[in-house]
């Protein structure tokens, strides 16, 4: 009993003359070795700028990734960041025509119709968007149409390498139109 009561004060007066000790640690000197890890530690820089500094716009990020799926193939992906683009920035011509590119080849034509009107109220009937709207004909098997579109496209810029494949499908695609004779 009398050991218990002696190694009970031992370890009292062990833990005071820590305890001091890591106080007496934390006291700011000139000596580096005993100063907090607070005043050792190198300044961080601040995460958050100023928002006056950030050069972000909101249709940027899903605009990005819409053309990012877009291009991978995963086109039902990329009509719901198109979707988010033209949602937070309507007037961005540019995330119609991919929304309208999605939906074509989700074959949702007539929510690629909608779409293309979207963006030429916005900017007119650009080439890009009468390319786009002759490749939808294209998918759709509305050849006539088709032919319409990327011809005026055509007219506008003649020597444009997308246009120029489209009408070589457009014309390839009428060579292949096999009718069954009734």
């Amino acid at each position: 009993m009398q050991f218990c009561k002696q190694a009970s004060s031992t370890l009292s007066v062990l833990a005071g003359t820590l305890l001091a000790l890591g106080l007496a640690g934390c006291a700011a000197t000139g000596d580096p070795a005993t100063q907090s890890f607070a005043q050792v530690a190198p300044e961080t820089t601040a995460t958050v700028e100023e928002p006056g500094s950030v050069k972000y716009y909101p249709s940027d990020e899903p605009f990005r990734l819409g053309r990012e799926h877009f291009n991978r193939g995963n086109y039902g992906i990329a009509e719901r960041y198109f979707r988010d683009a033209v949602e937070k920035t309507p007037r961005d011509v540019n995330a119609w025509v991919g929304l309208a590119a999605s939906y074509d080849r989700l074959a949702r034509f007539d929510l690629a119709d909608r779409a293309y009107a979207f963006a030429i109220k916005l900017a007119g009937q650009t080439t890009q968007i009468l390319n786009n709207k002759g490749y939808s004909y294209i998918l759709r098997g509305d050849l006539v149409r088709a032919r319409q579109a990327l011809l005026k496209a055509q007219a506008r810029e003649p020597n444009n390498p997308t246009i120029a494949n489209n009408l070589h499908l457009l014309d390839s695609s009428r060579q292949f139109v096999q009718r069954v004779a009734n």
